[in-house]
């Protein structure tokens, strides 16, 4: 799916969608996230999961194939969660993700599991890191919702 529509944030709509579809997946399976996370290195993750005992999954959300073979940064996601999953819409370009990444179908309303990844077991120590940056992003963006104008 390619189009030039964009939300009012600047994103396109389908990346909109497709996020909102996954993000829906992953509550709907007790996981909290957060979206537009930077991570320890400088990257920017589209959407960061944590599980009750502290399980962390990556999401990097694809809107079509030139989205999805423009952006090779994706593997550096791979160090900073126990899972990596791409999401992309219902018609996006599924014989393009990588066979060992999760695959999630995601559009407005909801999204599915296709594939989970084979999952891996961050050290200790940057299970710590990412909780904590977990923690931190998600108690600004909430900062941010009770005062817009204090940066």
């Amino acid at each position: 799916m390619t189009t030039s529509r964009t939300s009012e944030a600047g994103r396109p709509l389908a990346t909109q969608s497709t996020t909102r579809g996954a993000c829906r997946l992953l509550r709907a399976h007790d996981w909290s996230f957060a979206t537009e996370m930077k991570l320890p290195n400088g990257r920017r993750a589209d959407i960061v999961a944590m599980s009750a005992r502290g399980r962390l999954l990556i999401v990097e959300v694809k809107s079509c194939a030139a989205d999805l073979t423009a952006d090779l940064k994706w593997a550096e996601y791979r160090e900073f969660c126990d899972q990596l999953y791409f999401a992309i819409p219902p018609d996006g370009p599924i014989h393009l993700i990588d066979e060992a990444v999760g695959l999630i179908i995601a559009d407005t309303y909801g999204a599915e599991f296709i594939r989970h990844p084979q999952e891996a077991s961050l050290s200790p120590p940057r299970r710590r890191t990412m909780i904590i940056a977990f923690a931190r992003h998600a108690a600004d963006r909430l900062h941010a919702t009770l005062d817009p104008d204090l940066r």
